[in-house]
């Protein structure tokens, strides 16, 4: 069967897409930046790639008219903050371009919406939901509430607070209810919905066995990670402080805290599990989920990632907007070394950033990343996916990855932190050796000042990573 993958490069579509090969189908995968899809090599014989933006009529006519199934995977919770008319409009268009085509079976993956009073966030899943079941088509929505698994947003906003913090203070939402529910559980019941005739014209709900608080969800991963914590609950927190709390103490962006606390005081419980026994599914307890996903973590084998997509910094743009780097206008700080080992240089460049650090001045990067927190940016909290590999489209702390190339030995980032101006870092190999090269665009008055101010700063730092990244670790001689 031919099957449309919207939401190809997103945290749930990244973890379908091989499963969907594994299953005999033809996928075409839409993504709206080309460049950011990077799929296996393995997979490229079975997938066709399509470059479309749900906003952009004209662009859906590229839909082919065979497609059998469609996978709707969409979601702009924190990318803007009129999300709810842009997934509703999304939704409308999608709808519409499906007329053209055979398409047999449409499933959607939304969040629990049992509640009569629902947060901005799942009223808008909801919307889109309606919209959806709209076509001319059999429709299945799949209801999920917290996902968890390796590079699930849920589940590194509860690993940021039980690991970080042995004492929590925190709001009284913390009591709320919810089902959680593995993300291999999610896929396997995305998988086998599909173009099954029990699941057409329907919504289900999906959740593992345990109904938990989050105050207990976060007790049970200390107990799996072997950690004592303390937490104390308390009714003071408004809505904004319980967003500022979430916000500078995990990883998430300040746009996607607001969205989670406001859906965060809303119960999330399934109202059945029968889909269980129509597919055939018996999903993992929390603490197995947990469990599971920590075995990813530690054999370096995260597929997906939400720090990877664009919600995680609020940014709304197209890598091909900004690879090419701009020349007018623009302050350079340009050095060259000597690479001493090519293969040693590339490996450290492929491994910079996260747990790895920038090689020199650490401090110095921690403090600019605590300052951009305090401003509203991402910091340095959202790390790597996987400490050696580096797609495009990829989040290094506070950088984008914009280009990445190992054999041509080519790496260019674009900066997601708070700048007055616009700024790119670039390593590139150039015969044997290594040129580093920083460029800001300044925005106006305040981003000349900031260069200005940030410059004596450049020679300590640039020129400290330039000269750890090119030269070879000494080797200890051994005494006796």
């Amino acid at each position: 069967m031919k099957i449309l993958l919207t939401g190809s490069t997103g945290y749930i579509g990244k973890r379908l897409l091989p499963v969907l090969i594994e299953l005999g189908h033809e996928v075409v995968c839409c993504v709206r930046d080309v460049k950011r899809f990077n799929p296996p090599e393995s997979l490229k014989e079975s997938i066709t790639v399509l470059k479309l933006d749900l906003l952009d009529e004209k662009s859906l006519e590229s839909i082919p008219e065979d497609i059998d199934g469609a996978f709707y995977l969409v979601h702009s919770m924190s990318s803007s903050g009129d999300y709810e008319s842009l997934e509703e409009t999304s939704a409308i268009n999608f709808r519409n371009a499906l007329k053209r085509t055979k398409v047999n079976h449409v499933v959607y993956l939304s969040g629990i919406v049992n509640e009569t009073e629902l947060s901005k966030h799942l009223t808008s899943r909801k919307n889109v939901e309606l919209e959806l079941s709209k076509g001319e088509y059999n429709f299945t929505t799949l209801r999920a509430g917290i996902i968890i698994g390796s590079g699930s947003a849920s589940f590194e906003i509860i690993r940021d607070l039980v690991e970080k913090l042995p004492v929590m203070v925190t709001p009284k939402w913390l009591h709320t209810k919810c089902q959680p529910i593995g993300i291999s559980d999610v896929i396997a019941f995305l998988s086998k919905s599909l173009f099954n005739p029990k699941t057409f014209n329907q919504n289900f709900d999906i959740g593992g066995p345990d109904i938990l608080s989050y105050k207990n969800m976060l007790l049970d991963f200390a107990k799996v990670r072997n950690l004592k914590r303390k937490i104390f609950v308390v009714p003071i927190m408004t809505p904004k402080l319980s967003s500022y709390w979430l916000y500078f103490v995990t990883s998430t962006s300040y746009k996607l805290a607001t969205s989670l606390v406001h859906s965060m005081k809303i119960e999330v419980v399934c109202r059945d599990n029968r889909l269980n026994t129509i597919l055939e599914v018996e999903p993992l307890n929390y603490k197995e989920s947990l469990k599971r996903a920590f075995s990813k973590i530690e054999n370096n084998e995260i597929l997906s990632s939400w720090k990877d997509a664009y919600s995680s910094s609020g940014l709304n743009f197209n890598i091909s907007e900004f690879i090419k780097v701009p020349s007018f206008g623009c302050f350079k700080d340009t050095r060259t070394r000597p690479i001493e080992d090519l293969n040693i240089c590339i490996n450290k460049i492929w491994s910079i950033g996260g747990k790895t650090g920038w090689y020199y001045g650490n401090l110095l990067w921690k403090a600019r990343g605590f300052i951009d927190k305090l401003f509203g940016g991402v910091g340095l909290r959202r790390g790597r996916t996987h400490p050696s590999a580096i797609n495009v489209g990829d989040a290094i702390d506070f950088w984008r990855v914009l280009y990445a190339n190992k054999k041509e030995g080519r790496l260019l980032l674009f900066a997601e932190m708070k700048l007055p101006g616009e700024a790119w870092l670039e390593f590139k190999v150039v015969n044997d050796k290594l040129i580093q090269t920083a460029t800001f665009r300044p925005l106006g008055l305040a981003g000349r000042l900031y260069w200005y101010a940030v410059f004596p700063f450049h020679g300590f730092i640039f020129n400290g990573m330039i000269k750890q990244i090119t030269t070879e670790p000494k080797i200890k001689k051994a005494n006796g």
